[in-house]
């Protein structure tokens, strides 16, 4: 038995960088059953945008005749894009690896790790005991309820991001973020996609409107979207799968491959958190407080374990919130965090704040400020005008109380908001600053009134 003062359990964006700002305040055990970066790096954040970026470029090539160029019909070489992948993956993965072997005071340990009694944890023939434990064991792929779909070949989140064989025909399960990212990487890749939503819309957690412009662009590239449609049996046929899909009426989808994509359930049913005493929700998800200390003393969860939000930047905060509080002697909480994301799809979503509906939910007086980007000249002029800004505030006292953005580069756009709430300033901020011009930038600008706004936005 090896006892260390910091247990850190999972190697993702939350346990590594604790990890190695923890062994330089005392000694530390590392433990990762797989490898290191976790979902984010391996098969999450950093493969998919590498692959998506693949995908945006073949279907840039097939727009070049609307820019005055004249080129041939782009080829995919699907397995060249995995390889791709595969190198950026790897490169920033070893760096992970080589900061773990030169920090001092740091054992890393390979192999799942279990706790047992006297809140100990054995990692294959060795036996761990610390005085502070750390959980971020992150989360998979959730199992369906689908009937037949242990008898069918099937594709997860996971698995997918390595296929070399373009699928003739994917049906896609689920609307989410990655059911819609994978829909469209792989339908401009040139496989037939089918996407089919158990909700009224695609990616139901934005704006309504955003959903909108997503569905709308998604059938404009050839992408079958069925919503309001549940998958409910699928079974093998020579062709590959027969999906049965029930909706307003029954449909029956033959295809190639099927990716389900219904969801994450988390890593905590392997652990032994009896021996803890550490207590989990009815799904597994571990709650904390507002600095992440769970149900018993001396132990903490951060990054998906903890339950959502569920993002790589809300992960590494985790972290940062655990190492202030413990070893830097700062106050840190993650209550009242402004948390933004975006959804990598083209036109690309970001999101951060409330809603519109949820704003005048919570009895707020609500203003809208709004910019279509057709009438941002950057967005006509690089032919990316899908999409809008739109800006809630308290129409009393002028607080921001969110921005949702669908077009060309949201991902970036929204930080001017995101900054904006975390400094708690008002909306008119954003009215006021000037803008360089042309930039897509100006679309923040005009939805808050600014000066950028068009005489004619419609134009």
């Amino acid at each position: 038995m090896k006892r260390y003062e910091n247990l850190v359990v999972g190697g993702g964006m939350a346990g590594l960088p604790l990890a190695l700002r923890a062994a330089r305040h005392g000694s530390t055990a590392f433990v990762e059953r797989e490898r290191l970066g976790g979902t984010c790096l391996n098969r999450g954040c950093i493969p998919t945008k590498t692959m998506i970026a693949s995908a945006s470029l073949a279907h840039r090539i097939g727009r070049a005749s609307e820019f005055g160029i004249e080129v041939g019909p782009a080829t995919v070489d699907l397995g060249a894009v995995v390889d791709r992948k595969d190198t950026l993956v790897e490169s920033i993965r070893a760096g992970s690896y080589r900061a773990v072997e030169k920090a001092s005071d740091l054992d890393f340990y390979e192999g799942h790790g279990t706790f047992l009694r006297g809140r100990s944890m054995k990692v294959g023939d060795e036996v761990i005991v610390a005085d502070r434990i750390f959980l971020n064991t992150g989360t998979r792929d959730a199992v369906s309820n689908i009937e037949g779909l242990d008898a069918v070949p099937h594709l997860t989140s996971r698995t997918i991001l390595d296929l070399r064989l373009l699928p003739e025909h994917l049906v896609v399960v689920g609307g989410g973020f990655v059911g819609c990212e994978m829909a469209q990487m792989f339908s401009r890749f040139g496989a037939h996609v089918t996407i089919v939503q158990r909700g009224p819309r695609l990616l139901e957690s934005e704006d309504p409107e955003a959903s909108e412009v997503v569905e709308t662009a998604f059938r404009l590239e050839g992408i079958d979207v069925l919503t309001d449609t549940a998958c409910v049996a699928v079974e093998p046929t020579d062709q590959g799968v027969r999906v049965h899909c029930r909706g307003a009426e029954d449909t029956f989808i033959v295809a190639s491959h099927l990716l389900v994509a219904a969801g994450r359930t988390p890593n905590s049913d392997e652990l032994g958190l009896e021996y803890l005493e550490v207590a989990t929700d009815s799904v597994g998800f571990v709650p904390v407080d507002d600095r992440l200390r769970t149900s018993a003393d001396g132990v903490w969860a951060l990054g998906d374990l903890r339950g959502g939000p569920m993002f790589t930047h809300t992960a590494r905060h985790d972290a940062d919130v655990i190492i202030g509080n413990l070893f830097r002697g700062v106050d840190s909480s993650i209550a009242g965090r402004v948390v933004p994301h975006a959804v990598f799809v083209d036109p690309e979503v970001a999101s951060v704040g409330l809603t519109e509906d949820e704003a005048k939910a919570a009895g707020y007086p609500v203003t809208v400020g709004r910019q279509e980007f057709r009438g941002v000249a950057k967005a006509r002029a690089i032919g990316e005008t899908d999409g809008f800004v739109k800006i809630i505030a308290d129409s009393v006292s002028g607080m921001l109380l969110g921005c949702h953005i669908v077009g060309p580069d949201a991902g970036n756009l929204i930080h001017e908001a995101v900054i904006a709430m975390v400094a708690s300033a008002p909306a008119t901020v954003l009215r006021d600053a000037i803008h360089v011009h042309p930039t897509l930038a100006e679309s923040v600008n005009a939805a808050a009134g600014g000066v950028h706004r068009p005489a004619a936005a419609d134009d």
